[in-house]
């Protein structure tokens, strides 16, 4: 068996981080989209 097997730092799910990470981004990039069409609306 392997080591790290036994002595597991965390025991949450993965999805749960993969969907936290999908989510941040997605509102990163629309953020940044947002302030782009914000700018280009005024200027």
């Amino acid at each position: 068996m392997n080591e790290f097997e036994k002595d597991v730092q965390s025991n949450r799910n993965d999805a749960i981080d993969s969907g936290i990470g999908f989510v941040a981004s997605f509102v990163f990039f629309m953020l940044i989209f947002s302030i782009g069409h914000i700018v280009d609306l005024f200027f």
